[in-house]
């Protein structure tokens, strides 16, 4: 068998109804992975340390990139900083000054991030950043909005962990269902995108499945096997 490194957005991915309650029958196909020495992490828009619980409380492997790549734990006190809040905040400071109805989302503390409401123009928030020399990134998990440091996505949060474990991206397999996967599955060798993601997303990816959310990632894992992947 062949060790594979699963990168498995959590939100939309692992979930069920929309509400973040976690599918336990894809955890538990995603914990028999790692059973069989498969390295499974989570990488999520997520904080970082909430991704590790789920690690730890579900049987994966005890790694997770949070906050959209910008922030890397590695166990419980141990967290490797990619982002810059302090650049985050202040670009929320211009876009505030600039757009109404445009509120922090109360989430679990971000150490690089910053998370809002859905609540506003996410291109004309765009557009006032870039107007204001602004190099902070906007992105849309579809469960908020995401303010980032430049630079800072999904891929290059993971690709700290590829170097640090020596993980090849042949032997990467990313899944997910939203635009801030996309920098993820572009970094793997195979990705998949479920059947909630956008046609945008779906188009990014090497592969897609016709199931949302935790039925789609058993799909996926279903679909690899046809493939003749050695998984188990």
């Amino acid at each position: 068998m062949k060790k594979r490194t699963f990168a498995v957005d959590i939100d939309g991915t692992i979930t069920e109804n929309g509400g973040g309650r976690i599918h336990l029958g894809a955890l538990e196909a995603l914990r028999h992975l790692t059973n069989m020495g498969h390295n499974v992490i989570y990488v999520t828009g997520r904080s970082s340390i909430e991704g590790f619980l789920l690690s730890v409380f579900g049987g994966t492997t005890k790694i997770a990139v949070g906050e959209n790549g910008g922030c890397i734990t590695m166990n419980s006190d141990e967290h490797i900083m990619l982002g810059n809040i302090d650049e985050c905040k202040n670009a929320l400071k211009v876009i505030q000054n600039s757009i109404e109805n445009v509120e922090e989302k109360p989430v679990f503390p971000r150490m690089t991030e910053v998370v809002l409401q859905r609540t506003f123009d996410l291109d004309l928030a765009r557009k006032i950043l870039d107007e204001n020399n602004i190099k902070a990134v906007l992105s849309d998990s579809q469960y908020a909005y995401h303010i980032n440091s430049h630079g800072i996505d999904k891929g290059t949060g993971f690709s700290e962990v590829m170097k640090k474990l020596s993980i090849s991206r042949e032997d990467v397999i990313a899944i997910g269902d939203s635009a801030t996967d996309v920098p993820l599955f572009k970094i793997a060798k195979t990705s998949i995108a479920l059947g909630n993601a956008s046609e945008q997303v779906k188009s990014e990816a090497t592969t897609t499945v016709s199931a949302h959310a935790g039925d789609g990632l058993l799909e996926a894992l279903d679909k690899l096997v046809s493939r003749n992947w050695e998984l188990t």
